[in-house]
């Protein structure tokens, strides 16, 4: 069983960027699969980012180009980076993980608002 605990979210003006984080309770490295999930209000939850435990990167039309995913191994925590924030980044940003026997793990989510 994984817990994952989001933050750093909150209020930021348009073209700022912003650092979430999620704290995993086991070591990154056992995991297969890290993603960032986004859901505004009215619409579906979207994936923006994904790393596995390789390093290798992926990143949707959402989030690409100024979104980035990265990990801390040492801290067992998933970063999400947002450059350049616009107001359709507004939502509630989650952690998503996948473990090495395929069971899927959700965090609470942390809300990004953007405002200008």
């Amino acid at each position: 069983q994984v817990q994952l605990v989001e933050s750093g979210g909150g209020t930021v003006q348009a073209g700022e960027s912003l650092r979430l984080s999620c704290a995993a309770s086991q070591s990154i490295g056992s995991l297969k699969i890290m993603t960032w999930h986004r859901q505004a209000p009215g619409k579906w939850r979207e994936l923006v980012a994904l790393i596995n435990n390789n390093g290798d990167t992926h990143y949707p039309d959402p989030g690409k180009g100024r979104f980035t995913i990265s990990r801390d191994n040492a801290k067992d925590t998933i970063h999400l980076e947002i450059h350049s924030l616009k107001s359709e980044d507004t939502g509630v940003y989650y952690c998503n993980v996948v473990d090495r026997a395929g069971s899927e793990y959700w965090g609470q989510g942390t809300q990004v608002t953007v405002s200008s």
